[in-house]
């Protein structure tokens, strides 16, 4: 079947989003997903259409209940599950955060992710665009930075002493601006009026 314009901007779409982004159904069944999330969960996509959010994520907890994803004791505070079902009934989440522990590969891994749902317009049943951004990283800069006590340099992950500029700009992507805090103002002033 060829594919129409609607179904190649549609594609182009989804693929542009550069988080994982999955189209489930009301029980968070993914019927479709974009290259992202299929890079990591599922290099052949029809593996993974209309298996539930559980198990192609890997949650811990997938497989709580003989009847699957979303029937174990955990399933009622899923974040994933309740932001689906609150888009579902014509609600926007954006980026509720949450912390899961997937496991892959048979390991345990705790992440912090941001879920996004919103409803697909115009399909003929109720479907729902979930977008999960992992944070993790960035989450673990709130860990115990090491700061040098005399010059204030950070040390990272691979011993290198940098400024916090670098830093920051490394693993946040941002830019930092300079200000002088009202304590150092007054201490500024003070000092000028001395001399």
């Amino acid at each position: 079947m060829a594919e129409t314009a609607g179904d190649s901007r549609y594609r182009a779409l989804l693929n542009a989003i550069p988080l994982w982004a999955f189209v489930v159904d009301a029980d968070i069944r993914v019927q479709d997903l974009n290259d992202a999330a299929a890079a990591v969960f599922a290099p052949d996509k029809r593996v993974v259409l209309d298996l539930t959010g559980g198990e192609v994520l890997h949650c811990l907890h997938w497989q709580d209940s003989p009847q699957g994803c979303g029937h174990g004791p955990f399933c009622s505070g899923c974040v994933i599950r309740n932001a689906v079902g609150e888009s579902l009934r014509g609600g926007h989440v954006t980026r509720r955060r949450a912390k899961v522990t997937l496991v892959s590969a048979g390991l345990k891994q705790d992440y912090e992710l941001l879920v996004t749902a919103n409803p697909m317009p115009g399909s003929t049943e109720p479907l729902a665009l979930l977008v999960i951004e992992d944070i993790s990283e960035i989450a673990t800069l709130r860990d115990i930075i090491p700061v040098c006590g005399k010059c204030k340099l950070l040390r990272d992950d691979q011993e290198y002493w940098r400024n916090v500029q670098s830093y920051i700009r490394e693993h946040l992507g941002s830019d930092v601006s300079h200000g002088v805090c009202p304590s150092c103002q007054t201490s500024l002033n003070s000092a000028a009026a001395d001399d």
